[in-house]
């Protein structure tokens, strides 16, 4: 079944590589305009945009800090006036575990910064979204297997983080029910293809990460963009305040 997203904006940030790069070209195979964001890998970026346009679709992007709350709004408005006007579809999926340090080491900076990416991005790209959200729109936010079972070493304040990316999705749904604008959450497990994974856990173990997934593979970006696909589509437009868990059986509710 192709899910017809055609007439819908879609922004999408930390869109240009790994699971945003994914999800950014599943929406616009759907037929959306995508309006994607990168802190850095422009190259990056640029290629994901060629690829959603030799497809045939519409995409852009756009250079962002998604913790400079004053930037946000300004590349915002930026995207919503490429995409001409609304944005229908919101993927807050900037986020980074910046570095693995132990909390007796870690030093203030560390822990806000974890925060802020992970966070309070989500925060400030959602508040500067809603005035161009029609009602009806789709949000959905990106959490990880790690606001479930802690993360691996050092990566405290990531899991903390992605936890309170939960809760801020549940209070969301509420707070925009009125509007009919659902607010689901994203878990990925072990995803492959992504600079995370080979930048912080090494690619040496994979075999044994994997030999602990009752499914017996890696999750990849296009296991992620299918979930957002049903979340964003007429298929999802009960569904509010709950996350999907994608992680091939290592982790159960």
């Amino acid at each position: 079944m192709q899910l017809d997203l055609s007439g819908k904006n879609a922004l999408v940030t930390g869109g240009n590589i790994g699971i945003g790069a994914g999800i950014s070209e599943a929406l616009a195979s759907c037929g959306a305009a995508v309006a994607l964001t990168y802190f850095s890998h422009q190259e990056a970026a640029m290629e994901t945009v060629a690829r959603i346009e030799r497809a045939g679709g519409r995409a852009f992007a756009f250079q962002l800090d998604a913790t400079d709350s004053a930037q946000v709004n300004a590349v915002v408005n930026q995207a919503a006036e490429a995409l001409g006007g609304g944005i229908h579809i919101l993927i807050n999926n900037a986020g980074h575990l910046v570095g693995r340090v132990s909390v007796a080491e870690m030093d203030d900076a560390h822990w806000h910064k974890v925060l802020d990416v992970n966070l309070s991005s989500a925060f400030y790209v959602t508040r500067a979204t809603l005035p161009f959200m029609p009602n009806g729109g789709r949000i959905v936010n990106m959490s990880s297997l790690a606001a479930r079972n802690g993360g691996g070493n050092g990566a405290v304040p990531y899991a903390a983080a992605k936890a309170a990316i939960l809760g801020f999705t549940r209070g969301l749904a509420k707070e925009l029910a009125p509007r009919n604008i659902t607010v689901n959450a994203l878990a990925p497990g072990f995803i492959v293809d992504t600079p995370f994974h080979e930048t912080f856990t090494g690619v040496e173990k994979y075999d044994s990460i994997v030999a602990g997934i009752p499914l017996k593979r890696a999750g990849t970006p296009q296991d992620v963009a299918g979930a957002v696909l049903y979340y964003v589509s007429e298929l999802g437009s009960w569904i509010t305040g709950q996350v999907a868990e994608i992680n091939g059986g290592a982790w159960f509710v």
